[in-house]
């Protein structure tokens, strides 16, 4: 006895439907690409500007004065590494615990506060968080790590906290509901079913925001200042790339230009690379999960 033979008929609708899909997937492609552009001819001019200048001087070396060959900017590289590295031990999880409780606890007179705080935080141009700043520690306490570190803070905390309220805010609430009808405490519904299921996303909003302040250069003119010498002590004027950038790009002598296009290259290299080397790291340990859930299933 044959089998009976079975014939697919789509509607016009489906055919509608299908085509209206490829169209709206191939219009987001075209976006991206173009987005992509100017991105990659950044990327290409830099390299282009940077790339005579970098050699193992260029990272070990303190800077030359002007009108001599030769130097590097090991001092503003260790500088912003620790400006960063201090800003963002304190904002991340700082500001994941804010967006946290903007979004499981919106209903509170304290979160509507919070909220406030954040956006004219977020509308507030950093050169005028460096003159807060100033006046805050600066005048008091002098120019230094911290004064910088705290202007750094103030920009990471509003768009790590939003971001990770908008994340948190995808989730469905019947996941919530479904760890609360277990018996399940709200804090570790939070932390061991909400958070790990948007990891992934909240790494990206977090390399977004350290890229946003490795680059700031207003707010650091008024709270590090800079220094043509390494770091001895945090509570000193302190080097920064973007800042050294600036101030070398100003010179008027070629072989300063140049460094400050070099580290230009560099910036915008380590902005690139900690992105791509967090997704690929995200990419394997989501792997691995699922071939250890594949294992226990079996």
């Amino acid at each position: 006895m044959k089998a009976k033979q079975v014939i697919w008929s789509y509607s016009l609708g489906d055919r509608w439907r299908k085509w209206l899909n490829f169209f709206m997937l191939s219009c987001l492609f075209l976006l991206s690409v173009i987005a992509a552009v100017p991105f990659l001819f950044i990327i290409y001019y830099v390299f282009d500007k940077g790339v005579s200048a970098i050699n193992w001087d260029f990272f070990t070396q303190l800077p030359k004065p002007p009108g001599e060959g030769g130097g590097g900017m090991s001092n503003a590289l260790i500088g912003s590494a620790v400006v960063v590295g201090m800003a963002s031990v304190v904002g991340i999880p700082w500001g994941m615990g804010m967006g946290v409780y903007l979004s499981e606890y919106k209903s509170t007179k304290t979160a509507k506060i919070l909220r406030f705080v954040i956006d004219l935080l977020i509308s507030a141009p950093s050169i005028v968080v460096g003159i807060f700043i100033y006046g805050l520690i600066v005048i008091r306490y002098g120019f230094s790590s911290y004064a910088g570190a705290a202007a750094l803070l103030l920009i990471m905390l509003p768009v790590v906290a939003r971001g990770t309220e908008e994340i948190l805010k995808m989730i469905p609430n019947h996941i919530r509901e479904a760890g609360l009808a277990l018996g399940i405490p709200r804090w570790k519904v939070i932390t061991r079913i909400l958070i790990p299921s948007v990891l992934s996303m909240c790494v990206t909003v977090i390399m977004l925001a350290i890229a946003r302040i490795a680059g700031e250069t207003a707010p650091l003119l008024f709270t590090s200042l800079g220094n043509q010498y390494h770091i001895r002590s945090l509570s000193e004027p302190i080097a920064t790339l973007p800042v050294q950038i600036y101030e070398f790009a100003n010179t008027g002598f070629e072989q300063m230009e140049q460094q400050a296009w070099a580290g230009a290259m560099v910036l915008v290299f380590f902005v690139f690379f900690i992105n791509f080397f967090t997704r690929l790291f995200l990419f394997f340990r989501k792997k691995d999960r699922v071939g250890f859930y594949s294992k226990m299933r079996k």
